[in-house]
């Protein structure tokens, strides 16, 4: 079966960077790395682990929402950090977004993104009912 591209209203355009936010085969879709940056393209949160957590992990929500789901739907996480002292708070606010069980996650800690702005990434896979 082959992949379909979505192309998403709720979060940042990608076509400059040469990637897209979304695949879908069948019902399972794998979502690109999602990094704090708000629908203008700006990092929110400079320099602030909470506030760039709280928007990677809203924009995931909007994806899936814009595509029918929701965060109940994802099944795996890839997390990454640029300092390991950044996991307590990913921790911390992972159960505002996520309900028990949550789903698997891979941590890893890197000495850098993308952007040096930037401080943790996450990308997601997704199954909708």
């Amino acid at each position: 079966m082959a992949h379909e591209i979505l192309t998403l209203k709720s979060v940042h355009q990608t076509e400059k960077y040469g990637y897209s936010h979304v695949a879908k085969n069948g019902n399972t879709l794998y979502i690109s790395g999602q990094v704090a940056r708000d629908h203008g393209v700006d990092c929110v949160g400079r320099g602030d682990i909470e506030a760039q957590t709280r928007q990677v992990l809203t924009n995931l929500q909007n994806i899936l929402e814009e595509v029918g789901g929701s965060l109940r739907n994802v099944a795996k996480l890839t997390t990454i950090l640029t300092h390991h002292s950044y996991r307590e708070t990913f921790r911390k606010l992972r159960p505002e977004f996520f309900q028990d069980p949550a789903p698997a996650n891979t941590l890893i800690v890197v000495e850098s993104l993308a952007s040096p702005d930037l401080l943790i990434e996450i990308e997601a896979i997704a199954v909708l009912d």
